[in-house]
C-alpha cells in the first residue's frame, strides 16, 4: 500500500486510471478514497440515478467538482427498472408531427387528472422545464416509439399528445445520459464512488451541511467535505416497515428498485428536514400475489381499462361489486380500490369469457388461467358460483346474488346497477372462475418537503443551508399528487436535475 504522504500528493487526474471504469463494476482502492476524503467537493450528490445524474452532469459542466456516492455497484438507480415513461410540451417529437402543446397545457392536464393535489410550485417547475430536459436528451441521442408521443399508456389520458417512452424502457434514457457522465468522469469533473452508502451528513455548529459520512465495501467510515450535498437516493417502496410508517398502508408487493430504502429521507430528517405526502398514497390495480406473505412478489398483473374493456365483474371482499368495471377513469377505479379492505378485489368470469375475451394477464394466454388454478392459491375454479365463493373466501350468499343480478340486469335489457355499459356476455357457463388480485404501488408518495429552489425545509419553511432534494426522495406526490399521472415520477427527477445542476 501507497503511504499516506505519497497518496496526498496525487492530483485528481491521477485518479482517472480508476474513475474512468467506474460505470461498471469497479471500486476506488481504499487508499484513493482516503485521498479523495481530503479533497473539498463543490457538489456532494448521493445519489446516481434519474435525477443524480443530470445534477451531476450540469454542474460538471459549470466547471464544479462533483462527487457522487451510489450504493450500487453501477450508476442509473431506478432507470433499470422503469418504464422510462416521460412527458413535456413543446417537444422536438411533437414537433415533428405537427403537435401544438404549451408548458400550461401541460400543468392544467396534470392539476386536472390528479384533482389539484401535487404542489402546484413544483408542478410548475416541470410542466415550464420539461419540454427542454427532454429536447436535451433527444440532443443525446434518445429514440422513442415511432408512434409516440400519445395521451396515455396505462393512466388517464392528457388532452394533447405529450407522453414519450423509449423502447428500452429507462434504459433508453439512460443510454442517452451515460455518455456524458463518461466523458466528465473523462474529464476529472465528476468521481463516483460505487458500492458506498450515504449514512450521516456532517452538519457545522450553525446548521449548515458541509459534507458526508459514508461507508464503504471494506466497513470503513469515510468522511466527504462538500460545500453543498444533493440528496438524490430515490424513495422507500423496498423498505415494508418505512414504507407502512409513512403512509399507514402495508407496502402489499415487493417491486421496487431493491436500494429504494428510504435513506435519503431518514438523513434529510436527520438534519432538521421533514417529511410530507403519505396521505397521497394511491394503489396500482390488478396485482396477482405469489402468496399472502407481507410484502409479497408478483405472480401476474391484470391489465386495467386502457388496455382493455372488462368482460369480468369485480368483487370485494363482501362478495358485492363496487366498481363500475369500464369506467372510463382508471384513477376512479384505483381510488375505489383503495376503499376496500386490504385493497383486495377479485375478478369473477366464467369459461365462455376464458375462451372469448381479450387477454387478461399481461404475459398470459386466457387458457393458463385454467391450468394455474389448479396450482396457485390465488386462482380458483369451481363448477358453480356458491363453490367457487367458499373456495375463494368469499361470502357464499352475498356472490350468487350478486352474478344473478347481474346477469338479470344484462338479459332483460336493464341498465346495470354501477352504471356499466360494457356487458359482452353473461357469467353463466361453468367452470367459473375467480382471480384474487390487490392493491400494490411501485413507489412512495411521502418524501422531503422542499422549496421552489430544491432547497431541503425545515418545519418553519426556513431552508437548511447547502442541502437539496431531488427525485423520488422529495415524493412521488409532491409532483404526481394522489394519482398517477403520465409520466409524473421520471420528469420531475430528470428535470429537477437538470435545474438544480445548472444553477447550483
Amino acid at each position: 500500500m501507497m503511504s499516506f504522504q505519497k497518496i496526498h500528493k496525487l492530483t485528481k487526474r491521477d485518479f482517472l486510471k480508476y474513475t474512468s471504469g467506474i460505470l461498471s463494476t469497479a471500486i476506488l482502492p481504499y487508499p484513493y478514497q482516503l485521498a479523495l476524503a481530503k479533497e473539498h467537493w463543490d457538489v456532494i450528490i448521493i445519489g446516481g440515478g434519474t435525477a443524480g445524474l443530470p445534477a451531476a452532469i450540469f454542474a460538471a459542466k459549470k466547471g464544479l467538482k462533483v462527487l457522487v456516492i451510489e450504493k450500487a455497484s453501477v450508476i442509473g438507480g431506478t432507470l433499470f427498472l422503469s418504464t422510462g415513461q416521460i412527458a413535456g410540451a413543446g417537444t422536438v417529437f411533437q414537433q415533428q408531427k405537427g403537435i401544438m402543446d404549451s408548458p400550461d397545457q401541460h400543468y392544467d392536464d396534470i392539476m386536472r387528472i390528479n384533482g389539484n393535489t401535487s404542489d402546484p410550485d413544483l408542478t410548475r417547475i416541470v410542466a415550464e422545464n420539461a419540454g427542454t430536459t427532454i429536447n436535451w436528451l433527444a440532443a443525446n441521442g434518445y429514440k422513442v416509439f415511432d408512434h409516440h408521443p400519445v395521451t396515455k399508456i396505462a393512466h388517464d389520458p392528457f388532452k394533447v399528445e405529450r407522453y414519450i417512452q423509449g423502447p428500452m424502457g429507462g434504459i433508453s434514457i439512460l443510454n442517452a445520459i451515460k455518455p456524458i457522465v463518461d466523458q466528465e468522469i473523462t474529464k476529472g469533473n465528476i468521481t463516483v464512488l460505487l458500492e458506498t452508502n450515504a449514512v450521516d451528513l456532517m452538519q457545522s455548529k450553525n446548521g449548515d451541511i458541509t459534507g458526508v459520512i459514508t461507508h464503504n465495501k471494506e466497513g470503513r467510515l469515510m468522511d466527504y467535505k462538500g460545500h453543498k450535498v444533493i440528496l438524490a437516493s430515490g424513495g422507500c417502496a423496498s423498505n415494508p416497515d418505512l414504507y407502512e410508517e409513512l403512509h399507514n398502508v402495508p407496502l402489499y408487493c415487493q417491486m421496487a428498485y431493491p436500494n429504494s430504502q428510504g435513506i435519503g429521507l431518514i438523513l434529510g430528517q436527520s438534519v432538521g428536514g421533514y417529511l410530507r405526502g403519505g396521505e397521497k398514497y394511491s394503489p396500482l390495480y390488478g396485482m396477482i400475489l405469489t402468496d399472502d406473505k407481507i410484502p409479497s412478489t408478483m405472480y401476474g398483473l391484470t391489465k386495467n381499462i386502457i388496455e382493455r374493456l372488462p368482460w369480468e365483474i369485480l368483487v370485494n371482499s363482501k362478495g358485492k361489486r363496487f366498481v363500475q368495471e369500464d369506467h372510463e377513469s382508471v384513477d376512479a377505479i384505483e381510488h375505489t380500490i383503495m376503499q376496500q379492505p386490504a385493497h383486495r378485489h377479485w375478478a369473477i368470469l366464467d369459461q365462455n369469457m376464458i375462451d372469448e375475451m381479450p387477454q387478461l394477464i399481461y404475459g398470459w394466454p386466457n387458457k393458463r388461467i385454467m391450468t394455474e388454478s389448479k396450482k396457485q392459491n390465488m386462482i380458483k375454479q369451481y363448477g358453480s358460483i356458491r363453490e367457487l365463493a367458499i373456495k375463494s373466501e368469499l361470502p357464499a350468499l352475498s356472490l350468487e346474488s350478486t352474478v344473478q343480478e347481474y346477469n338479470n340486469n344484462l338479459e332483460n335489457n336493464r341498465d346495470d346497477t354501477l352504471g356499466r355499459q360494457y356487458r359482452p356476455l353473461p357469467i353463466e357457463k361453468p367452470p367459473f372462475y375467480s382471480i384474487r388480485m390487490s392493491g400494490w404501488s411501485l413507489c412512495s408518495f411521502a418524501g422531503l418537503a422542499i422549496n421552489k429552489d430544491f432547497e431541503v425545509i425545515k418545519p418553519s419553511g426556513e431552508p437548511i443551508n447547502n442541502l437539496y432534494a431531488i427525485g423520488e426522495v422529495i415524493g412521488f406526490g409532491a409532483t404526481s399528487g394522489n394519482a398517477y399521472v403520465n409520466g409524473m415520477g421520471v420528469t420531475p427527477a430528470l428535470t429537477y436535475g437538470k435545474l438544480l445542476g445548472e444553477s447550483i
